[in-house]
Formats: structure tokens, C-alpha cells, sequence
């Protein structure tokens, strides 16, 4: 129990609901559930006070989940975005469809490395004859 300096009433030191403390103005608090105070009162203290910080660290984690979610979603905008900007026309089309385009972009580069260094392959050899009949 606690003696009230305001009004002088006893006031109980556990409320079981939330209330207003006159000594602390208009501010709300909510107070610790009432505890019995028989044998095993700390335990049950301890165990209501883990569930509250378990209760606290889920709701934490749960936000830096939305969170994560939301900086995955922002990247892959930007990387959607990107690709749209590299593949030829991709800016007109929606992700599936971009992703199918793509993937032809990706083959059709290929086969022009293929041809570029088979032309390259060929040049080096005509250098190299030019050079053995000294032109």
C-alpha cells in the first residue's frame, strides 16, 4: 500500500486495470495485474514479466519482417525496372512477359559472341598469313 500524498488515501501499490495516478497528472499507466502473495509470488512476477518482453521482442521481430518485406519489394521494383531498361521493348511489357523476352535477349547475345569471335578467330588468321608472305 501506498500513502497518496495528494489526498492522503491509501492507494494499493498493484492496480489491476489501468488507471490514472493523480501524482502523475493526466498520464496513463498500466499497472501490474495483482499478484497473490502466497508462496511462489516472485515466480509468477518473473513468468508475467518474460511473457510481456517475449510478448514485446515477437511484436518487434514482426515489424522488422514487414520491413524486410517492404525493402525486398523495393528492390526488386528497382531490378524489374532496370531490366525493363536493358532489354529492348521492355519497358511496354508486364514482368511475365518481360522475363520471357529476357531470356530471348540473353540466347540472341550469345549467338552474336559466338559469331563475333569466329570473325575475330578469322581476322587473326588472315593477319597471321599477311604476315608470312610479308604483306
Amino acid at each position: 500500500m501506498e500513502i497518496n500524498a495528494v489526498n492522503q488515501t491509501n492507494t494499493p501499490t498493484f492496480y489491476s486495470k489501468t488507471q490514472q495516478n493523480p501524482l502523475m497528472g493526466s498520464a496513463l499507466h498500466e499497472a501490474f495485474p495483482t499478484f497473490q502473495t502466497t508462496r511462489g509470488t516472485t515466480r509468477k512476477r518473473t513468468d508475467y514479466l518474460k511473457s510481456q518482453n517475449k510478448d514485446s521482442l515477437r511484436e518487434e521481430e514482426e515489424e522488422e519482417e514487414e520491413d524486410n518485406d517492404d525493402d525486398e519489394r523495393i528492390k526488386v521494383k528497382r531490378k524489374i525496372v532496370a531490366l525493363q531498361r536493358i532489354v529492348p521493348g521492355g519497358e511496354a511489357l508486364g514482368v511475365d512477359k518481360l522475363f520471357e523476352e529476357t531470356a530471348g535477349y540473353i540466347l540472341a547475345l550469345q549467338g552474336q559472341i559466338r559469331a563475333m569471335r569466329v570473325l575475330a578467330s578469322f581476322i587473326e588468321g588472315m593477319d597471321k598469313q599477311k604476315r608470312k608472305l610479308g604483306g
